[in-house]
């Protein structure tokens, strides 16, 4: 296998790429576009940084790649849709620079503070003028943090050493957790009007900034904001107008809508705001904990299969993998035995996870429905692009769970809907992980799910069993297993039938044309 390393990577990171064995290493930095274009379909691994641009033309001709690397924790500069439905997986290294980018955080709160660039700026000009850069004290102020996530957390806890108090607005923060941390959860409106210092810690938001002419009015004059986590998260001539107009009292910014940074922006220009060059994961620590970080994944997932910091599809090691396996069987198996039962393009799939199955990440066994359920239509489906797919094609996908025990320790249960029809499968793991349909629309049965199977509806009268066992006799088809559903006596039944080799044309058709008989179908696994 054969891995590129396109962007510059700590010397200890490509050294780990190096001695693994079975790995041919490439380093080769600053390719043009047309060039990488031209290389990648050689690779099955490529790892970067921040100057590859991984565009959507580079994924269209990457046929062997198996999965991109960021050494860090911005994939901004690579299309995941893209690779998502080239069917990549794009994975990133979020531990190594969370240290480093929150010490970064608090440097800027501290030089905005005490006007530590103007000041240095001022001595460089030969001019001595400590009264014109009089400066405000962290202690005792309150620190609004947006965002509570590792690198939020990490700069609450260097905060509250300089006494401060800090609230914070994260509505996936739960108050326990907030409490464990010493830190009050706020509303957003309620974080602004309160906050003399304000950093942010979530990610780009779709479609405007987090921090527009709305926020900047609610929030409490003489604040001052640092930002090392997205550019788009404000908007800059929102943030200049309230600097100039005091509402704002200082910036610090790491991070741009478009990097590098325009020379002559107009943020460059405004006196009460630092800028620095994008430098939150820039140390040497830092570099070397996600080269090292990201040479590892790469190796795990090529050699063994492993998914760690996966961003387009869920981590799985092996140790989950072993314990969720089966469910991935039985769902990938439901999903193509549905699809083969549903006429018409599909609108909508329901998942339901009941027992002690929806007690796991269940969100692999998702994907595993929906790889099932578009196998046999669309080449080339995987793990990675089911749900790009179903995006894609505007199905929309809903997933619940119960912890109620019925019959069953547990169940997934698959609906499925089309312009033309409603369908619903069920199906449970038995024993050691044997796959088997214990409902099928309002049929109750278990029944065996093996490579070949025929599936028919009936009239429940006498005589249609021995009908069938007869024809599939003349046509040398030895039945495997036979299981039975019906509704109610005298009423309709439905049979699903367990076969060696698959049907031909001929008994299908002879099935289809034997009386009582309402409908068959050939079903593949």
């Amino acid at each position: 296998m054969k891995v590129l390393v396109s962007d510059n990577l700590s010397a200890t990171g490509v050294e780990i790429l190096k001695k693994e064995s079975g790995l041919e290493v490439d380093v080769k930095t600053g390719l043009p576009k047309d060039e990488l274009i031209k290389i990648i379909p050689a690779y099955d691994g490529l790892i970067v940084r921040s100057a590859t641009k991984v565009v959507a033309e580079i994924i269209e001709a990457a046929d062997n790649l198996k999965v991109i690397g960021r050494a860090g924790i911005g994939v901004d500069n690579i299309d995941l849709d893209a690779a998502g439905k080239k069917g990549i997986i794009v994975m990133n290294a979020p531990e190594g620079n969370i240290i480093t980018t929150a010490e970064h955080t608090m440097a800027l709160l501290l030089a905005m503070s005490r006007n530590i660039p103007q000041a240095r700026s001022s001595l460089k000009n030969k001019k001595w003028a400590p009264k014109e850069f009089m400066g405000v004290e962290l202690y005792e102020k309150t620190l609004g943090i947006i965002g509570l996530g590792r690198i939020g957390s990490i700069v609450s806890e260097r905060a509250r050493a300089f006494q401060m108090k800090i609230i914070v607005y994260d509505p996936y923060i739960s108050q326990e957790r907030a409490e464990k941390l010493g830190v009050e959860l706020v509303e957003l409106k309620d974080l602004l009007g309160r906050s003399d210092f304000l950093t942010l810690h979530t990610p780009g938001l779709a479609g405007k900034p987090l921090l527009g002419k709305k926020e900047f009015e609610q929030m409490k004059p003489g604040i001052r904001i640092v930002n090392c986590a997205r550019g788009s998260l404000i908007d800059d001539a929102a943030l200049i107008e309230a600097v100039e107009s005091k509402i704002v009292a200082g910036a610090s910014l790491d991070v741009y809508h478009k990097e590098p940074l325009d020379l002559d922006s107009p943020l460059l220009q405004v006196e009460e705001i630092i800028c620095t060059p994008h430098l939150g994961a820039s140390t040497g620590e830092a570099q070397e904990k996600v080269a090292t970080a990201i040479c590892d994944q790469i190796i795990d997932y090529l050699k063994h299969g492993n998914v760690r910091n996966a961003v387009n599809v869920p981590s799985i090691d092996a140790e989950t993998l072993a314990k969720i396996k089966p469910y991935l069987v039985l769902g990938e198996d439901l999903g193509n035995f549905i699809s083969q039962l549903t006429d018409g393009p599909v609108t909508r799939v329901e998942i339901q996870y009941n027992g002690e199955v929806s007690n796991i990440n269940v969100e692999p066994v998702t994907i595993a429905i929906l790889k099932g359920l578009f196998n046999r239509s669309l080449e080339g489906i995987n793990m990675v692009n089911a749900p790009f797919v179903a995006k894609e094609r505007g199905i929309e996908v809903q997933e619940s769970k119960s912890n109620e025990v019925h019959e069953y320790t547990s169940t997934v249960q698959v609906s499925v809907t089309s312009k033309n029809i409603s369908r619903q499968v069920t199906g449970s793991i038995f024993g050691k992980g044997d796959s088997r349909i214990v409902q099928f629309d309002d049929y109750h049965m278990e029944a065996v799910l093996s490579k070949n199977m025929i599936v028919l509806q009936n009239m429940d009268v006498p005589g249609v069993i021995g009908n069938l066992g007869n024809i599939l006799g003349k046509n040398n088809l030895n039945i495997a297993g036979f299981h039975l559903g019906r509704q109610a006596k005298e009423s309709k039944a439905i049979a699903i039938i367990n076969i060696d080799p698959p049907p031909t044309n001929e008994t299908l058709r002879d099935l289809r044309d034997t009386s009582n008989i309402l409908s068959v179908h050939s079903v593949t696994l």
